[in-house]
């Protein structure tokens, strides 16, 4: 059932719509009959919607001051509806009855202040997307199919639906209604948006990704990017199913999850780093004990024995620093709780260098993410990384801790087409001389791509190269024991 402000929003784009075809048509009648067009071709009714597409949905200034006076008086105190959602019966009745109660009393001392009907309901689902959901955006946050929603100051709002970025028709009555969503969003998470800290990262309930600018960095007034995960948690059947990887590469990536390869995801933003690390996190036996470390929770590890950490800011009002913990903070705390596998959500500054060494050290089978190009990027990116720790190490020893540490990268990317795909696998294999030697054993191809590297082309596969990774042995040390069609081989003898 479309909601309320749909509804209004349908109506309103009608009747502009109606307005605009008769005045047309009203000049057309008017002309001579010798200079009189040919017939209103059928096809101005389509251009008529999209043009009616970009129309915004305000409300009128009466209601929208009175929301933005109300909204705090049906609150007892600010954070009093901080966990409450919206769809929950209970928690609307309780704002509903109170905002009566202030019209009962509003109109006792102004007895000129009155609301029609539709008025007073449209006021009402205003403040109740206000005070239990996220203001002029919980529609969009509401519905599953938008998959980012991108938030430009009041009046300007983005939103991906399938994969095509288009700006909707809602808008914020102002940036003072901007930044109450914004604090109703931060808020639960005990972190502060305000001129001392005005950047925030944050999650919406669901796990969504939330990152928050405000003012004076943001010069068109606050800016909220949110991303969206899907309601259900992908399985690496589901990859398979869209055409991100195949099931061969698939049961490659199930059997180096398993013998406890160190793997790190690169990407681009936007690529699916973060949906490919849970599904891949999703091969951990359930035996084992993980500890997840992230910037914001967003992973969704179904294994029963998992210690998930987040990174908190630090104490309000304070010096700065104390309460504050650190990704990095988390990396070496979390070597002292006996982890099997250590998650990282992705490594971005010198947690890096805690990280390989981690995975030097006895914490075989990590995951993490980095933000790079292609394989020899993401080791380049590694490196500077390490160099951010402040140990002043010499690059070529940082090299030596990587090729020590990582023994796989898996390439993420977004192709032109829109699609996210699995585009490389490759096996680090160690140094010759002072440089890293990287191996693809699977690399994305199109028909009729040359050169080096994968195709950015949709409508490809993920084909394996024929080159056959050394640590095969350490699969069959685990059970597993791929036939050698995987890796493009024809040599049946190497079927175990």
């Amino acid at each position: 059932m479309a909601s309320f402000l749909q509804r209004k929003l349908n109506e309103q784009v009608q009747r502009e719509a109606e307005r605009e075809l008769q005045s047309r048509y009203a000049a057309v009648s008017e002309l001579d009959e010798d200079t009189a067009p040919n017939p209103v071709p059928e096809d101005v009714f389509a251009e008529e919607e999209k043009r009616t597409d970009t129309l915004k949905y305000r409300l009128s200034p009466k209601l929208a001051a009175l929301r933005k006076n109300l909204r705090r008086k049906v609150l007892r105190a600010p954070d009093e509806a901080d966990q409450w959602q919206r769809g929950d019966a209970e928690k609307e009745r309780i704002i509903i009855d109170r905002l009566r109660a202030i019209f009962r009393q509003m109109g006792e001392e102004n007895p000129q202040m009155t609301l029609s009907n539709s008025e007073f309901d449209e006021l009402k689902e205003a403040i109740l997307d206000d005070v239990l959901g996220f203001g002029a955006i919980d529609p969009l946050v509401r519905d599953r199919s938008f998959s980012e929603i991108m938030v430009n100051g009041p009046d300007v709002i983005y939103a991906e639906h399938r994969g095509k970025l288009t700006e909707s028709q809602y808008v914020f009555d102002d940036e003072d209604h901007v930044l109450w969503t914004a604090h109703r969003i931060v808020r639960p998470l005990q972190r502060q948006l305000d001129r001392a800290n005005p950047m925030v990262d944050a999650r919406l309930p669901d796990g969504s990704r939330v990152h928050i600018v405000s003012q004076p960095s943001a010069l068109n007034g606050t800016t909220i990017t949110i991303r969206k995960f899907p309601e259900k948690r992908l399985t690496i059947e589901d990859l398979i199913k869209f055409g991100s990887v195949t099931r061969e590469t698939a049961e490659f990536l199930e059997a180096a999850v398993v013998a406890r390869l160190n793997i790190v995801v690169s990407g681009g933003t936007g690529s699916g780093k973060t949906t490919l690390l849970n599904v891949l996190s999703s091969f951990i036996p359930d035996s084992e004990r993980i500890v997840t470390i992230e910037d914001s929770a967003e992973l969704q590890l179904a294994q029963h024995h998992v210690v998930r950490l987040e990174t908190a800011p630090p104490i309000p009002n304070g010096d700065g620093k104390t309460g504050s913990l650190a990704i990095r903070d988390l990396v070496r705390g979390s070597l002292r709780m006996r982890p099997d596998r250590i998650v990282v959500g992705e490594c971005r500054g010198g947690e890096a260098l805690d990280m390989l060494q981690a995975m030097n050290t006895g914490h075989d089978g990590s995951l993490t993410t980095v933000h790079s190009n292609n394989p020899r990027d993401c080791i380049a990116r590694l490196e500077t990384l390490c160099l951010m720790a402040g140990m002043d190490l010499p690059v070529f020893v940082i090299r030596r801790q990587i090729v020590s540490a990582i023994d796989l990268i898996i390439q993420q990317a977004r192709l032109r087409d829109g699609s996210r795909k699995i585009v490389q696998v490759t096996e680090v294999q160690g140094m010759e001389g002072e440089q890293v030697v990287l191996q693809d054993v699977f690399v994305y191809k199109t028909p009729g791509h040359q050169g080096q590297g994968y195709s950015h082309e949709g409508g490809g596969k993920l084909e394996a190269t024929g080159m056959r990774p050394k640590f095969l042995d350490r699969f069959e040390q685990y059970g597993f024991r791929l036939n050698s069609r995987i890796f493009g081989s024809s040599n049946n003898n190497f079927t175990r």
